[in-house]
């Protein structure tokens, strides 16, 4: 009789599985062209040629644009930084709403408050875990200004609804696509599918730079607002000519020539990276869907899954009442590396449930009305308490290391009976 690793059985997994690491001798070398050169940075923060920075920084750009589909493309020290910068561009200042989902990294909401506008929570689509069209109508009001649809774990959101729920209100949106590079919704490249698109190259993203990130748009005059938000705005519009100035008070946001020749190099192995982190998960999705009380990524029709985190949803009923704690502690006890959730949602930190940010009176939520109160986003709540099983299932991984993950889910479904002796001897 097969006993499970959680009660001293042999675990599936008996070694560590292989760690994601995507950098190679091409970034080695780049750093050291870099060097090499003594131009570590060529940004100048006023009206020049290196307003735009240095020849590495322009090279990646121009070669992302052309990745992705865009007009433009712009260069950031992190994603987090583009996200600001965009929502600076779209004009958005204090007392205005944005519409946000809870369930992501807290930058993609931050954009917002940072400029004094205050975050609406829309609830998350079931299946795809995106922020929900259907809860972004119920949150509009004469306020709104934007919405932040984030692509979260690597499936793009309901961007064909959203964008008319956008034109319908006369509404700027702003695509976090930092866990979705390089797949398609419908035939368009994540990134490009709103008025602006932040790709992250954080260093535990498909690939990445250490810290940095890439704005895109296909709108001239927010490329010049991005752009002049990265660089010092305020020293620069004058000599620029540009004299569109609300929120043009400008950041450090540059990206150095030695990140952008990593950056490179990364996005010329893009492709390949993605198409075999998708063949890993696919092949784990098809094992797991015939295990009855787990339900493996959802994958929208016409649409690609980057599978930053490979998502599973557990039915607690159908698992004979075995709660996800359990389920998960037995997965990890056969070498599988699982968690309950993602992130916790956002309106249930400290800084929404205190309603404290920028300084200690409470603004900008005392420029309006908010409800940060618990259930506030029902099925957000629901799939970080109960039921989301999340992994990482990556490029790097072995064929043999996905399939002894799909392994160790069998070994325990087929075994739920000894499993809920365990939670009933806990």
């Amino acid at each position: 009789m097969v006993q499970l690793a959680i009660n001293g059985g042999t675990p599936v997994i008996k070694q560590p599985l292989t760690h994601y690491n995507p950098l190679g001798q091409e970034e080695k070398d780049a750093v050291m062209a870099v060097m090499e050169t003594g131009v570590l940075s060529k940004y100048l923060g006023c009206w020049d040629e290196d307003f735009w920075g240095g020849p590495v920084v322009k090279e990646l750009e121009a070669y992302v644009a052309d990745l992705v589909g865009a007009k433009y493309a712009l260069a950031v020290n992190s994603a987090t930084s583009g996200l600001y910068a965009a929502m600076g561009a779209f004009g958005i200042g204090p007392g205005d709403e944005v519409i946000v989902p809870p369930y992501t990294m807290v930058a993609s909401v931050t954009s917002a408050i940072v400029w004094g506008a205050i975050p609406v929570f829309a609830d998350i689509d079931p299946d795809t875990f995106c922020i929900s069209p259907q809860s972004i109508r119920e949150k509009i009001t004469p306020r709104t200004k934007a919405i932040v649809a984030v692509d979260i774990f690597g499936h793009p959101a309901d961007y064909d609804e959203i964008m008319q729920i956008a034109k319908d209100h006369n509404l700027m949106v702003l695509e976090d696509a930092a866990q979705s590079p390089g797949v398609k919704y419908k035939g368009r490249m994540c990134g490009t599918l709103a008025d602006a698109g932040v790709y992250s190259l954080n260093y535990h993203k498909h690939i990445h730079c250490g810290e940095g990130g890439i704005v895109f748009t296909n709108d001239e005059t927010l490329m010049k607002k991005i752009a002049l938000i990265r660089n010092h705005a305020e020293a620069v519009v004058r000599d620029m000519g540009f004299n569109d100035l609300p929120n043009m008070v400008g950041q450090n946001y540059r990206l150095s020539e030695l990140h952008a020749a990593i950056a490179l190099e990364q996005y010329k192995k893009l492709d390949p990276l993605v198409k075999k982190r998708i063949g890993h998960a696919n092949s784990l999705r098809q094992r797991l869907a015939n295990i009855e009380g787990l339900t493996p990524p959802y994958v929208q029709d016409n649409c690609e899954h980057a599978f930053y985190i490979f998502p599973i949803k557990y039915d607690r009923e159908k698992m004979g009442g075995i709660d996800r704690s359990l389920f998960i502690a037995a997965l990890n006890a056969e070498g599988v590396p699982a968690g309950g959730g993602y992130v916790k949602p956002i309106y249930l930190e400290p800084m929404y449930q205190q309603k404290i940010a920028i300084g200690k009176n409470g603004w900008p939520f005392t420029l309006g009305e908010t409800n940060y109160d618990k259930g506030l986003c029902p099925e957000c709540e629901k799939q970080h308490e109960k039921e989301l099983i999340t992994l990482e299932i990556h490029s790097q991984l072995s064929g043999k290391e996905v399939d002894l993950i799909a392994t160790a889910f069998e070994k325990i479904a087929a075994n739920m009976g000894e499993l809920k002796e365990t939670k009933q001897s806990a």
